[in-house]
């Protein structure tokens, strides 16, 4: 048994070749679909082809998503195409991204007694009087603010190579510049430059965990830096292996917040930006937060569409009761 949809080029382009209708397995996911279209138009790379909702022309992001349990796809009994282009892999994609940062800060650590002294009297003016020589090493409280981002940024690179699983292949390889340019500028070029600065509110001269709120922030970056690992990990056994199926996420975090790994991220970075006293980190979290608040309100919409009255309601995907 199997089943006989419609196919129809998204675009006036669109793929060369591409056959009125394809024959799938009941069984079929939308990555079957890919590979089948691929093998028609002589698609080398299957990831190039963008398969989308007939309705509202939706792309159907999850590859492992069976056709049959998508409605619209079902009810017209067609599926709409594109040639998505030249595509990279997401994994390959949140590599680099956090690469920046652990070049970066590294690089600007070994350079700060040759830079600062440099442009120091070039900037005299409109930077703060320095709370140490610009010659001199880092602070205790400068080492710690290294330390954490260094340890976060390892953590995501461990996670994306052997933790987090993706529910499609590739992106068009264009986004890694523009995915990679938020961490690279933000959270690697602005805050290092800052940070080890020797007049950076990271140089003050006071030992660390001198003060509370470096007691604090080093207590939150603990606690969300274990906190959000342990929702990578649940999330990456959700589903067994071989099982498609779209699961409800419970446990740590999830009767609170729809993306309860975006509210710890949110709390870590809190705890950096404590110790820090940072305005670049300040920018990178703001921005960020942002971004993760849009991507946990598309979450939480697939939810409540998926599952009905199965699932409960989330008014706040972050942050419980701002965001």
């Amino acid at each position: 048994m199997g089943f006989t949809l419609k196919v129809t080029n998204r675009s006036q382009k669109g793929l060369r070749g591409l056959p009125p209708t394809i024959e799938l397995p009941d069984s079929a996911t939308v990555e079957h679909a890919k590979k089948e279209i691929a093998r028609a138009t002589g698609t080398a790379d299957f990831n190039r082809i963008g398969i989308f909702d007939p309705v509202s022309r939706k792309t159907l992001k999850d590859r492992l998503a069976v056709l049959r349990e998508q409605e619209p796809v079902m009810k017209h009994g067609a599926i709409i195409v594109k040639d998505l282009g030249p595509q990279v892999s997401w994994r390959l994609v949140y590599i680099c991204e956090y690469l920046g940062p652990l070049i970066f800060h590294p690089f600007f650590v070994a350079v700060r007694n040759h830079l600062y002294p440099a442009v120091y009297t070039y900037i005299k003016s409109i930077v703060p009087t320095p709370t140490t020589t610009t010659s001199e090493p880092l602070t205790s409280v400068q080492q710690a603010v290294f330390a954490m981002v260094m340890l976060h940024f390892v953590k995501r690179e461990l996670e994306v190579l052997f933790v987090h699983k993706f529910s499609a292949n590739t992106m068009p390889a264009p986004f890694i510049v523009r995915n990679s340019f938020f961490y690279w500028v933000c959270a690697g070029l602005l805050a290092a430059i800052e940070i080890y600065a020797p007049f950076s509110p990271s140089a003050r001269p006071s030992p660390f965990l001198s003060s509370p709120l470096d007691v604090l922030g080093l207590a939150l970056f603990v606690l969300g830096e274990l906190a959000n690992a342990n929702v990578h990990w649940y999330l990456s056994t959700l589903r067994r292996p071989g099982e498609t199926a779209r699961k409800i996420p419970r446990g740590l975090g999830f009767g609170l917040v729809t993306c309860p790994n975006y509210m710890f991220e949110v709390v870590a970075w809190l705890g950096v930006i404590l110790v820090a006293r940072s305005p670049s980190l300040v920018l990178f979290i703001v921005i960020g937060s942002y971004y993760m608040y849009v991507w946990g309100w598309g979450k939480e919409m697939a939810y409540r569409k998926q599952f009905g009255d199965k699932y409960k309601k989330k008014r706040s995907v972050m942050l419980p009761g701002l965001l």
